[in-house]
C-alpha cells in the first residue's frame, strides 16, 4: 500500500514540474530571437542600372557584291516555225536589183533577199558528218533543170545550181530536218524551182556556219594586163601605115 502511494506521489510531482516549465517554453517560441551585435554591416549594393553600359560600335555593313550581268547567250536554232520540208516564197512583180542568197548551216535555213528585202526562206538539208558543206562565198557556175549526179549513181538533182566544180550544188531534194546530203544543199522542190527561176550565173551564194561567224572571202583576183597585139604582117613588110616603104622595090627576075 505504501509503495502504491509513493508512486502516485511521484506522478503528481512530475506533472507539476511539467506544468511549471510549459509557459516558459511557449514564451520562448513566441518571442523574437535576439539580434547579435557583433555582425559587421554589409556594403551598400549599387543597382545594376546605375552602371553605364559599355559602348559597343555597330558592325560595319558592306554592300553586297554585285555579280556582273551575264552576256545574253544567242539563241541557237531558227526563229521561225517551219517544219522540215516547209518554206515561204513571196512572189514579186519584178525580180530586179541585187540579190543575196544566204545559207546558215547550224539552223538549216536558206534566206533569199532582193534589194535588201526578204522574199523567201526555207528549210534545207546540208552535208552530213564527214561530208560537210563547205563554208564561204561562192558563185553560181552552172544551172541545169534536170541534172544527174556524176558522182553518186546518176542521182537526180533537179533545178541544180552548181557552186563548185567538185560536186557542191544547190538543188531540190529530200529535206528531213537535219544534215543528210553528201555536201550539197537540198531544198524543197517547189522552193528550188522558184529560186532557179530568178537567179543568174555568177550570182553570189554565202554559206555560213552560224549567224555569229563571219565568212572569209577570198582576196579579189588581180585583173590581167593585156599587152597590145602585134600588127599583122604582109610578106616582109609591116602592115602599118606609118612604116616607111622601101626606096626601090625589088624587080622581078625575068631571066629564064
Amino acid at each position: 500500500m505504501k509503495l502504491n502511494a509513493g508512486i502516485r506521489t511521484l506522478h503528481v510531482i512530475c506533472a507539476l514540474v511539467l506544468f511549471a516549465s510549459a509557459p516558459g517554453a511557449v514564451v520562448a517560441q513566441n518571442s523574437a530571437p535576439a539580434v547579435p551585435t557583433n555582425i559587421q554591416a554589409s556594403p551598400a549594393v549599387v543597382p545594376e542600372s546605375a552602371v553605364p553600359p559599355p559602348v559597343v560600335a555597330p558592325p560595319e555593313i558592306k554592300p553586297p557584291a554585285v555579280a556582273p550581268t551575264p552576256k545574253p547567250v544567242p539563241k541557237k536554232g531558227p526563229v521561225d516555225t517551219l517544219k522540215p520540208g516547209q518554206y515561204v516564197w513571196i512572189p514579186q512583180d519584178r525580180y530586179e536589183g541585187p540579190m543575196k542568197i544566204v545559207i546558215v548551216l547550224d539552223t538549216q535555213r536558206v534566206y533569199v533577199f532582193q534589194n535588201d528585202k526578204l522574199i523567201g526562206f526555207s528549210t534545207i538539208s546540208s552535208g552530213k558528218k564527214g561530208k560537210e558543206t563547205p563554208i564561204g562565198a561562192f558563185n553560181i557556175l552552172q544551172k541545169n533543170i534536170d541534172h544527174k549526179s556524176n558522182l553518186y549513181s546518176n542521182a537526180p538533182m533537179p533545178y541544180m545550181q552548181r557552186l563548185t566544180w567538185d560536186g557542191i550544188a544547190i538543188h531540190g531534194g529530200y529535206v528531213p530536218g537535219y544534215p543528210a546530203s553528201h555536201g550539197c544543199i537540198r531544198l524543197p522542190l517547189p522552193f528550188a524551182k522558184s529560186l532557179f527561176a530568178v537567179t543568174k550565173l555568177d550570182q553570189e551564194v554565202v554559206v555560213l556556219k552560224d549567224t555569229s561567224t563571219p565568212v572569209k572571202r577570198p582576196p579579189p583576183k588581180p585583173e590581167p594586163t593585156l599587152e597590145p597585139a602585134p600588127a599583122p604582117m604582109t610578106g616582109d613588110t609591116l602592115a602599118d601605115p606609118s612604116a616607111t616603104p622601101p626606096s626601090s622595090p625589088p624587080k622581078p627576075d625575068t631571066r629564064t
